[in-house]
Protein backbone atom coordinates (compact mmCIF):
# COMPACT_ATOMS: atom_id res chain seq x y z
CA UNK A 1 0.00 0.00 0.00
CA UNK A 2 3.39 2.50 0.96
CA UNK A 3 3.85 4.41 -1.64
CA UNK A 4 3.51 1.58 -4.67
CA UNK A 5 0.12 2.48 -5.79
CA UNK A 6 -1.06 5.21 -8.24
CA UNK A 7 -4.51 5.31 -7.53
CA UNK A 8 -5.92 5.34 -3.88
CA UNK A 9 -9.35 5.23 -2.38
CA UNK A 10 -10.10 6.29 0.51
CA UNK A 11 -14.19 5.13 1.78
CA UNK A 12 -16.11 6.72 3.90
CA UNK A 13 -13.80 9.07 5.69
CA UNK A 14 -15.40 12.12 7.19
CA UNK A 15 -14.08 14.95 5.68
CA UNK A 16 -13.48 18.49 6.99
CA UNK A 17 -13.49 21.17 4.55
CA UNK A 18 -14.48 24.33 3.90
CA UNK A 19 -16.66 24.58 7.45
CA UNK A 20 -18.05 21.48 7.10
CA UNK A 21 -18.30 17.75 8.16
CA UNK A 22 -19.44 14.92 5.74
CA UNK A 23 -19.06 11.08 4.80
CA UNK A 24 -17.68 10.65 1.40
CA UNK A 25 -15.60 8.38 -0.41
CA UNK A 26 -12.12 10.31 -1.94
CA UNK A 27 -10.44 9.30 -5.34
CA UNK A 28 -6.60 9.83 -5.94
CA UNK A 29 -4.93 9.91 -9.73
CA UNK A 30 -2.34 11.03 -10.51
CA UNK A 31 -1.57 12.83 -7.77
CA UNK A 32 -4.49 14.68 -6.89
CA UNK A 33 -8.25 14.17 -5.52
CA UNK A 34 -10.05 13.05 -9.22
CA UNK A 35 -13.12 12.27 -7.29
CA UNK A 36 -15.24 13.04 -3.92
CA UNK A 37 -18.22 11.41 -3.70
CA UNK A 38 -20.52 8.20 -2.98
CA UNK A 39 -20.29 5.11 -3.58
CA UNK A 40 -16.85 5.36 -5.58
CA UNK A 41 -15.26 2.73 -7.22
CA UNK A 42 -11.55 2.86 -9.34
CA UNK A 43 -10.03 -0.65 -11.23
CA UNK A 44 -6.84 -1.45 -9.57
CA UNK A 45 -6.80 1.11 -6.85
CA UNK A 46 -5.64 0.61 -3.19
CA UNK A 47 -8.63 0.72 -1.17
CA UNK A 48 -8.40 2.17 2.51
CA UNK A 49 -11.49 2.13 4.64
CA UNK A 50 -11.57 5.04 6.29
CA UNK A 51 -14.44 4.58 8.30
CA UNK A 52 -14.47 6.09 11.71
CA UNK A 53 -11.47 8.09 10.37
CA UNK A 54 -11.54 12.05 9.43
CA UNK A 55 -9.73 13.32 6.28
CA UNK A 56 -8.54 16.83 6.39
CA UNK A 57 -6.14 18.68 3.69
CA UNK A 58 -2.53 18.14 5.25
CA UNK A 59 -1.10 20.82 7.47
CA UNK A 60 0.70 23.37 5.57
CA UNK A 61 3.67 25.13 8.07
CA UNK A 62 4.33 28.79 7.37
CA UNK A 63 7.38 28.92 9.35
CA UNK A 64 9.77 26.15 10.41
CA UNK A 65 13.38 26.30 11.05
CA UNK A 66 15.18 22.82 9.48
CA UNK A 67 18.51 23.82 10.26
CA UNK A 68 20.29 22.79 6.65
CA UNK A 69 22.88 24.05 5.56
CA UNK A 70 25.34 24.22 7.98
CA UNK A 71 23.53 23.69 11.20
CA UNK A 72 23.10 20.00 10.78
CA UNK A 73 24.09 18.97 13.71
CA UNK A 74 20.37 19.82 14.89
CA UNK A 75 18.49 18.80 12.28
CA UNK A 76 18.12 18.58 8.58
CA UNK A 77 15.82 18.69 5.94
CA UNK A 78 15.62 14.95 5.24
CA UNK A 79 14.96 14.43 9.26
CA UNK A 80 12.42 16.97 9.88
CA UNK A 81 10.65 16.72 7.15
CA UNK A 82 10.05 13.15 7.74
CA UNK A 83 9.28 14.10 11.19
CA UNK A 84 6.54 16.25 9.94
CA UNK A 85 4.81 13.90 7.57
CA UNK A 86 4.55 11.20 10.32
CA UNK A 87 2.43 14.19 12.15
CA UNK A 88 0.41 15.60 9.61
CA UNK A 89 1.86 17.84 7.94
CA UNK A 90 2.41 17.78 4.38
CA UNK A 91 3.59 21.19 3.19
CA UNK A 92 6.29 23.61 4.51
CA UNK A 93 8.15 26.64 4.56
CA UNK A 94 11.73 27.32 5.57
CA UNK A 95 13.36 29.85 7.41
CA UNK A 96 16.66 31.79 6.22
CA UNK A 97 18.70 31.55 9.35
CA UNK A 98 20.94 29.00 8.46
CA UNK A 99 25.28 29.12 7.51
CA UNK A 100 25.17 30.83 5.09
CA UNK A 101 22.01 32.87 5.24
CA UNK A 102 19.82 32.51 2.54
CA UNK A 103 20.47 36.27 1.56
CA UNK A 104 21.53 35.72 -1.92
CA UNK A 105 19.58 33.69 -5.15
CA UNK A 106 21.87 31.79 -5.46
CA UNK A 107 22.25 30.44 -1.89
CA UNK A 108 18.12 30.21 -2.21
CA UNK A 109 18.28 27.82 -5.31
CA UNK A 110 20.57 25.66 -3.49
CA UNK A 111 18.71 25.33 -0.51
CA UNK A 112 15.72 24.42 -3.46
CA UNK A 113 18.06 21.81 -4.95
CA UNK A 114 18.74 20.47 -1.25
CA UNK A 115 14.85 20.27 -0.72
CA UNK A 116 14.16 18.46 -4.37
CA UNK A 117 17.18 16.04 -2.91
CA UNK A 118 15.43 15.31 0.45
CA UNK A 119 12.41 16.50 1.45
CA UNK A 120 9.65 14.13 2.38
CA UNK A 121 7.06 17.02 2.49
CA UNK A 122 6.38 19.81 -0.41
CA UNK A 123 8.44 22.47 0.30
CA UNK A 124 9.17 26.54 -0.46
CA UNK A 125 12.39 28.73 1.34
CA UNK A 126 12.14 32.54 2.08
CA UNK A 127 14.53 34.61 0.99
CA UNK A 128 16.48 36.18 4.24
CA UNK A 129 16.31 40.55 3.70
CA UNK A 130 19.00 42.56 5.65
CA UNK A 131 20.42 46.09 6.10
CA UNK A 132 22.19 45.96 2.48
CA UNK A 133 21.05 43.32 -0.04
CA UNK A 134 17.65 44.89 -1.56
CA UNK A 135 18.89 44.64 -4.72
CA UNK A 136 18.98 40.85 -4.35
CA UNK A 137 15.68 40.78 -2.71
CA UNK A 138 14.12 42.81 -6.34
CA UNK A 139 15.02 39.28 -8.21
CA UNK A 140 12.65 37.20 -5.88
CA UNK A 141 10.32 35.08 -7.95
CA UNK A 142 7.01 35.57 -6.78
CA UNK A 143 5.66 32.51 -8.31
CA UNK A 144 7.95 30.25 -6.70
CA UNK A 145 9.02 31.53 -3.65
CA UNK A 146 6.86 31.51 -0.44
CA UNK A 147 8.35 34.81 0.46
CA UNK A 148 10.72 37.42 1.95
CA UNK A 149 11.58 37.46 5.82
CA UNK A 150 12.73 40.35 7.85
CA UNK A 151 14.40 39.87 11.29
CA UNK A 152 12.77 42.71 13.14
CA UNK A 153 14.59 41.46 16.13
CA UNK A 154 17.39 39.51 17.53
CA UNK A 155 17.92 36.36 15.39
CA UNK A 156 20.98 33.73 14.15
CA UNK A 157 23.52 35.20 12.76
CA UNK A 158 23.78 38.58 10.87
CA UNK A 159 20.16 38.83 10.11
CA UNK A 160 18.95 41.66 12.21
CA UNK A 161 17.78 44.78 9.85
CA UNK A 162 17.69 48.02 12.34
CA UNK A 163 18.01 50.47 9.95
CA UNK A 164 14.53 52.52 9.49
CA UNK A 165 15.96 53.23 5.73
CA UNK A 166 16.47 49.29 4.99
CA UNK A 167 13.24 48.09 6.36
CA UNK A 168 11.78 51.47 4.44
CA UNK A 169 13.22 49.63 1.14
CA UNK A 170 12.77 46.28 1.79
CA UNK A 171 8.57 46.85 2.30
CA UNK A 172 8.90 49.19 -1.05
CA UNK A 173 10.52 46.83 -3.17
CA UNK A 174 9.61 43.37 -2.04
CA UNK A 175 8.30 41.48 -5.23
CA UNK A 176 6.33 39.13 -2.88
CA UNK A 177 4.69 38.81 0.66
CA UNK A 178 6.90 39.85 4.10
CA UNK A 179 7.05 37.72 7.11
CA UNK A 180 8.47 39.45 10.20
CA UNK A 181 9.45 38.22 13.39
CA UNK A 182 9.08 41.81 15.32
CA UNK A 183 10.99 42.44 18.69
CA UNK A 184 12.70 45.28 19.65
CA UNK A 185 16.01 44.51 20.20
CA UNK A 186 16.97 47.48 21.74
CA UNK A 187 14.73 47.17 24.71
CA UNK A 188 15.64 43.66 25.36
CA UNK A 189 19.46 43.95 25.17
CA UNK A 190 18.52 46.92 28.28
CA UNK A 191 16.46 44.57 29.76
CA UNK A 192 19.07 41.51 29.49
CA UNK A 193 21.40 43.92 31.26
CA UNK A 194 19.05 44.77 34.22
CA UNK A 195 18.51 40.82 34.66
CA UNK A 196 22.30 40.14 34.36
CA UNK A 197 23.14 42.24 37.20
CA UNK A 198 20.39 40.40 39.51
CA UNK A 199 20.64 37.06 38.43
CA UNK A 200 24.50 36.74 36.85
CA UNK A 201 24.57 34.43 34.13
CA UNK A 202 21.86 31.90 35.75
CA UNK A 203 18.72 33.72 35.12
CA UNK A 204 15.58 31.72 35.51
CA UNK A 205 14.02 30.79 32.36
CA UNK A 206 10.68 31.98 34.10
CA UNK A 207 12.45 35.55 33.56
CA UNK A 208 12.54 35.06 29.68
CA UNK A 209 8.90 36.69 29.07
CA UNK A 210 9.75 39.33 31.14
CA UNK A 211 13.31 39.67 29.44
CA UNK A 212 11.13 39.88 26.16
CA UNK A 213 8.97 41.32 27.11
CA UNK A 214 5.06 42.65 26.20
CA UNK A 215 6.20 46.27 25.46
CA UNK A 216 9.34 44.69 22.55
CA UNK A 217 6.80 42.72 21.31
CA UNK A 218 4.08 45.91 20.81
CA UNK A 219 6.76 48.16 19.59
CA UNK A 220 7.60 46.45 16.65
CA UNK A 221 5.08 44.80 15.45
CA UNK A 222 3.16 48.47 15.13
CA UNK A 223 6.21 49.60 13.28
CA UNK A 224 5.80 46.93 10.56
CA UNK A 225 2.19 47.84 10.67
CA UNK A 226 2.89 51.34 10.55
CA UNK A 227 5.68 50.55 7.47
CA UNK A 228 3.28 48.32 5.64
CA UNK A 229 0.56 50.57 5.83
CA UNK A 230 2.89 53.52 4.49
CA UNK A 231 4.32 51.27 1.37
CA UNK A 232 1.67 49.04 0.57
CA UNK A 233 3.64 46.20 1.06
CA UNK A 234 2.02 42.88 1.83
CA UNK A 235 3.05 41.67 5.83
CA UNK A 236 2.55 38.54 7.61
CA UNK A 237 3.58 38.59 11.24
CA UNK A 238 4.95 35.59 12.49
CA UNK A 239 4.33 34.53 15.51
CA UNK A 240 1.92 36.48 17.75
CA UNK A 241 2.39 36.37 21.81
CA UNK A 242 0.83 39.53 23.50
CA UNK A 243 -2.76 40.29 23.84
CA UNK A 244 -1.55 44.18 23.41
CA UNK A 245 -0.53 43.12 19.76
CA UNK A 246 -4.43 42.17 18.85
CA UNK A 247 -5.50 45.75 18.19
CA UNK A 248 -2.82 45.47 15.29
CA UNK A 249 -5.08 43.40 13.32
CA UNK A 250 -8.52 43.33 11.59
CA UNK A 251 -10.76 40.04 12.51
CA UNK A 252 -12.64 38.71 9.61
CA UNK A 253 -11.61 36.50 6.45
CA UNK A 254 -8.36 36.32 5.66
CA UNK A 255 -9.08 36.79 1.97
CA UNK A 256 -7.93 39.88 0.67
CA UNK A 257 -6.10 41.55 3.97
CA UNK A 258 -3.21 43.45 3.65
CA UNK A 259 -1.86 42.95 6.77
CA UNK A 260 -2.35 39.07 8.42
CA UNK A 261 -0.91 37.28 11.51
CA UNK A 262 0.03 34.01 13.01
CA UNK A 263 0.09 32.25 15.86
CA UNK A 264 2.05 28.89 16.72
CA UNK A 265 1.45 25.84 18.42
CA UNK A 266 3.37 26.45 21.58
CA UNK A 267 1.80 29.66 22.22
CA UNK A 268 -1.57 28.33 22.59
CA UNK A 269 -0.81 25.52 24.45
CA UNK A 270 2.11 26.74 27.36
CA UNK A 271 2.23 29.76 29.57
CA UNK A 272 4.53 31.36 32.26
CA UNK A 273 3.18 28.90 34.56
CA UNK A 274 5.37 25.52 32.43
CA UNK A 275 8.92 27.26 32.72
CA UNK A 276 8.72 25.56 36.34
CA UNK A 277 8.69 22.53 34.84
CA UNK A 278 10.06 22.69 31.26
CA UNK A 279 12.71 25.61 31.79
CA UNK A 280 14.79 25.70 28.81
CA UNK A 281 12.91 23.56 26.53
CA UNK A 282 10.48 25.41 26.13
CA UNK A 283 12.61 28.79 26.14
CA UNK A 284 11.73 30.58 22.59
CA UNK A 285 11.80 34.02 20.56
CA UNK A 286 9.17 35.73 20.81
CA UNK A 287 8.64 34.30 24.51
CA UNK A 288 6.00 32.41 25.87
CA UNK A 289 4.01 34.42 27.91
CA UNK A 290 0.67 34.62 30.55
CA UNK A 291 -2.19 32.38 30.34
CA UNK A 292 -4.53 35.85 29.37
CA UNK A 293 -1.91 36.07 26.66
CA UNK A 294 -2.55 32.90 25.74
CA UNK A 295 -6.24 33.16 26.29
CA UNK A 296 -6.75 36.01 23.94
CA UNK A 297 -4.68 34.45 21.41
CA UNK A 298 -6.91 31.83 20.99
CA UNK A 299 -9.99 33.92 21.05
CA UNK A 300 -7.96 36.03 18.26
CA UNK A 301 -8.00 33.18 15.92
CA UNK A 302 -11.47 32.57 16.55
CA UNK A 303 -12.90 35.67 15.41
CA UNK A 304 -9.89 35.80 12.60
CA UNK A 305 -7.88 38.63 13.99
CA UNK A 306 -5.18 36.21 13.79
CA UNK A 307 -5.67 34.05 10.23
CA UNK A 308 -2.98 30.86 10.47
CA UNK A 309 -1.28 28.80 13.23
CA UNK A 310 2.22 27.41 12.60
CA UNK A 311 5.16 25.65 14.78
CA UNK A 312 7.95 27.87 14.05
CA UNK A 313 9.67 24.36 14.84
CA UNK A 314 13.61 25.02 15.72
CA UNK A 315 15.02 22.25 16.82
CA UNK A 316 18.19 22.12 19.70
CA UNK A 317 20.15 19.57 21.18
CA UNK A 318 18.88 18.42 24.60
CA UNK A 319 22.86 19.42 25.93
CA UNK A 320 22.50 22.94 24.71
CA UNK A 321 18.81 23.50 26.50
CA UNK A 322 20.37 22.20 29.84
CA UNK A 323 22.87 25.70 29.75
CA UNK A 324 22.46 28.46 31.89
CA UNK A 325 20.00 31.36 30.39
CA UNK A 326 22.52 32.99 27.94
CA UNK A 327 23.93 29.90 26.54
CA UNK A 328 20.98 27.84 26.45
CA UNK A 329 19.32 28.93 22.80
CA UNK A 330 15.95 30.02 22.12
CA UNK A 331 13.60 27.53 19.71
CA UNK A 332 11.42 24.12 20.19
CA UNK A 333 11.33 21.19 17.94
CA UNK A 334 6.84 20.72 16.78
CA UNK A 335 6.42 19.17 13.58
CA UNK A 336 5.48 15.90 14.75
CA UNK A 337 3.26 16.73 17.07
CA UNK A 338 1.66 19.82 16.18
CA UNK A 339 -1.57 18.53 14.40
CA UNK A 340 -1.76 16.62 17.18
CA UNK A 341 -1.46 19.67 19.93
CA UNK A 342 -4.32 21.46 17.63
CA UNK A 343 -6.53 18.37 17.68
CA UNK A 344 -6.30 18.01 21.78
CA UNK A 345 -7.58 21.68 22.08
CA UNK A 346 -10.41 20.89 19.97
CA UNK A 347 -10.88 17.90 22.22
CA UNK A 348 -10.93 20.52 25.21
CA UNK A 349 -13.20 22.56 23.33
CA UNK A 350 -11.19 25.33 22.95
CA UNK A 351 -11.16 25.38 19.12
CA UNK A 352 -13.76 23.92 16.30
CA UNK A 353 -12.13 20.76 13.87
CA UNK A 354 -13.39 22.99 10.95
CA UNK A 355 -11.80 25.97 12.78
CA UNK A 356 -8.55 24.29 12.98
CA UNK A 357 -8.70 22.70 9.25
CA UNK A 358 -8.96 26.90 8.50
CA UNK A 359 -6.63 27.64 10.34
CA UNK A 360 -3.66 24.71 9.59
CA UNK A 361 -4.77 24.69 6.03
CA UNK A 362 -7.33 26.86 4.49
CA UNK A 363 -5.95 30.25 5.55
CA UNK A 364 -2.50 29.20 4.60
CA UNK A 365 -2.76 28.50 1.45
CA UNK A 366 -5.41 31.42 0.61
CA UNK A 367 -2.70 33.92 2.28
CA UNK A 368 0.46 33.04 0.38
CA UNK A 369 -1.74 32.23 -2.78
CA UNK A 370 -0.36 28.58 -3.49
CA UNK A 371 -1.34 27.00 -6.26
CA UNK A 372 -3.58 23.73 -6.08
CA UNK A 373 -3.27 23.17 -2.12
CA UNK A 374 -4.77 23.27 1.21
CA UNK A 375 -8.48 22.14 0.30
CA UNK A 376 -10.16 18.91 -0.13
CA UNK A 377 -11.07 19.76 -4.01
CA UNK A 378 -11.47 17.78 -6.93
CA UNK A 379 -8.50 18.55 -8.91
CA UNK A 380 -6.75 19.57 -6.48
CA UNK A 381 -3.41 18.29 -4.91
CA UNK A 382 -4.18 15.16 -2.68
CA UNK A 383 -2.00 16.51 0.31
CA UNK A 384 -4.26 14.42 2.82
CA UNK A 385 -3.62 13.25 6.82
CA UNK A 386 -5.94 10.70 8.30
CA UNK A 387 -6.73 10.88 11.61
CA UNK A 388 -8.36 8.75 14.72
CA UNK A 389 -9.70 11.03 16.97
CA UNK A 390 -10.69 8.22 19.17
CA UNK A 391 -7.30 6.86 19.30
CA UNK A 392 -5.35 7.99 22.35
CA UNK A 393 -1.16 8.10 21.84
CA UNK A 394 1.34 9.48 24.22
CA UNK A 395 4.40 11.30 23.06
CA UNK A 396 7.32 9.42 24.02
CA UNK A 397 11.01 10.10 23.82
CA UNK A 398 11.79 6.72 21.66
CA UNK A 399 9.35 7.71 18.83
CA UNK A 400 10.63 10.94 18.45
CA UNK A 401 11.59 11.26 15.09
CA UNK A 402 13.64 14.56 14.95
CA UNK A 403 17.28 14.72 14.98
CA UNK A 404 17.56 16.45 18.16
CA UNK A 405 15.72 13.40 19.94
CA UNK A 406 13.00 15.55 22.12
CA UNK A 407 10.32 16.69 22.33
CA UNK A 408 8.93 19.59 24.42
CA UNK A 409 5.52 17.75 24.53
CA UNK A 410 7.11 14.44 26.37
CA UNK A 411 4.86 12.25 28.29
CA UNK A 412 1.77 13.69 27.29
CA UNK A 413 -1.31 11.63 26.31
CA UNK A 414 -2.74 12.79 23.13
CA UNK A 415 -6.73 11.94 22.30
CA UNK A 416 -6.00 11.60 18.97
CA UNK A 417 -3.82 9.65 16.34
CA UNK A 418 -2.02 10.38 12.81
CA UNK A 419 -3.28 7.78 10.86
CA UNK A 420 -1.85 8.46 7.27
CA UNK A 421 -0.51 11.12 5.30
CA UNK A 422 -0.68 11.63 1.89
CA UNK A 423 2.12 13.92 -0.10
CA UNK A 424 1.12 15.54 -3.92
CA UNK A 425 -0.89 11.54 -3.87
CA UNK A 426 1.71 9.07 -2.51
CA UNK A 427 0.77 7.86 0.86
CA UNK A 428 4.03 8.30 2.79
CA UNK A 429 3.45 7.81 6.07
CA UNK A 430 0.13 4.99 7.43
CA UNK A 431 -0.16 2.98 10.86
CA UNK A 432 3.23 4.48 12.06
CA UNK A 433 4.87 2.64 8.76
CA UNK A 434 7.09 4.71 6.24
CA UNK A 435 7.13 4.34 2.43
CA UNK A 436 10.03 4.35 0.76
CA UNK A 437 11.52 7.75 0.48
CA UNK A 438 10.18 10.19 -2.93
CA UNK A 439 10.95 13.81 -2.38
CA UNK A 440 7.74 16.47 -2.12
CA UNK A 441 7.15 19.24 -4.74
CA UNK A 442 8.12 22.82 -4.72
CA UNK A 443 5.49 24.80 -4.40
CA UNK A 444 4.10 27.27 -6.73
CA UNK A 445 2.00 30.56 -6.13
CA UNK A 446 -0.68 32.20 -8.03
CA UNK A 447 0.93 35.39 -7.96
Amino acid sequence: MLGTAKVYLISQATLVNEGQQFVADVLVENGRIAKIGQNLSAAGAEVIDAQGWHLLPGFIDDQVHFREPGLTAKADIGTESKAAVAGGTTTFMEMPNVKPPTVTIELLEQKYTIGAQKSWANYSFYFGATNDNVEELKKVNPRNVCGVKVFMGSSTGNMLVDQEQALRDIFTHSPTLIATHCEDTPMIKANEDKWRAHYGEAIPAAEHPKIREHAACYKSSSMAVKLAKETGARLHILHITTADELELFSPGPVKGKQITAEACTHHLWFSDEDYASKGHFIKCNPAIKTKADRDAVRQALIDGRIDVVATDHAPHLKEEKLNAYFSAPAGLPQVQQSLSVLLELVHQGVFTLEQVVEKMAHNVATLYEIEDRGFLREGYWADLVLVDLQRPHTDLPEEVLYKCGWSPWEGQTFSNTVIGTFVSGELKYFQGEFADFTPGQRLLFNR
